[in-house]
């Protein structure tokens, strides 16, 4: 059987559509008998079994970036895993996270499956994209999460770095500044809650009983430990709730009354945070 003829410039339109590697295009387009559409089947295949291959893989380098919508009312954050930090800092790599996150502002998905089902290019969804990707790179890729956040105004923030991004929400409007100032301290402190109603009943449980558990072994009696971990939990509380944490510009103030400084109406209404590591 005589072998297909493959030139450059099909190996080279093939890398430019799929982003494989030389040798990869070129092997795909002789099995494929120079078609280019089945050698991009046969690439897209074959993430599909680098995939599997290295599904049991853990992936806990990649980026977190964040941004806001064009008006300002809504912020959203993703997260693309990989293996190592090389890739994470690879050109390609940052270039896939930022167009998904560009697709997620502009699209406004309901949660992470309903963002990975979009179109990231033409014919190939987000989720196909990260399969190629695999194939490319060679490790485990994975679209791990997808945050938003809504309000009169938002703030995103990216740590140097892209390992930790916040991304926030407020109800009233409020400078560019001091927006950023309380995303940065969401990053910075990484709060539970915006306030200490909104702490989860089971984390106070288990706060509660850890500093109960403290006390005795300092050799309080039982029932003084209630008490001294009922004052424990009062001061986690302010640890825990954003509103209620030392503002990082001006610890004489919490950031609740740095807002009311701003606007006696203005408070955070929701924030996400996340960090790799």
């Amino acid at each position: 059987m005589e072998t297909v003829k493959i030139t450059a410039s099909e190996v080279n339109n093939l890398r430019k559509i799929t982003g494989a590697g030389m040798m990869d295009c070129k092997q795909a387009l002789v099995e494929a008998g120079g078609d280019t559409e089945k050698a991009i089947d046969i690439l897209r295949k074959k993430g599909q079994k680098v995939a599997a291959k290295r599904s049991d893989r853990d992936a806990t380098e990649g980026q977190v970036i964040a941004a806001t919508t064009a008006n300002g009312d809504r912020a959203v954050m993703v997260t693309l895993n990989c293996e190592t930090d090389f890739v994470a800092k690879n050109d390609d790599f940052g270039k896939v996270a930022q167009t998904i996150l560009n697709i997620a502002i502009e699209h406004n998905p309901a949660d992470l499956a309903a963002l990975k089902a979009l179109e990231y290019e033409s014919g190939l969804t987000i989720e196909e994209k990260i399969t190629a990707e695999i194939g490319k790179i060679g490790e485990k890729i994975e679209l791990s999460a997808y945050e938003a956040v809504s309000g009169a105004a938002t703030v995103a923030y990216n740590h140097p770095g892209n390992k930790l991004a916040a991304i926030v929400a407020f109800n009233n409007a409020i400078s560019e500044d001091s927006a950023r100032d309380v995303a940065m301290q969401v990053a910075a402190m990484a709060p539970v809650a915006v306030t200490p109603s909104e702490i989860p009943a089971d984390l106070i449980d288990r706060e509660r009983e850890i500093a109960r558990d403290l006390a005795i072994q300092e050799g309080k009696p039982a029932e003084m430990a209630d008490k001294i971990a009922e004052g424990r939990i009062n001061k986690w509380f302010k640890e825990a709730a954003l509103l209620e944490q030392q503002f990082i510009k001006d610890n004489k103030v919490s950031v609740g009354a740095y807002l009311k400084q701003i606007d006696g109406n203005l408070t955070v209404s929701s924030f996400r945070r996340i960090q790799l590591g």
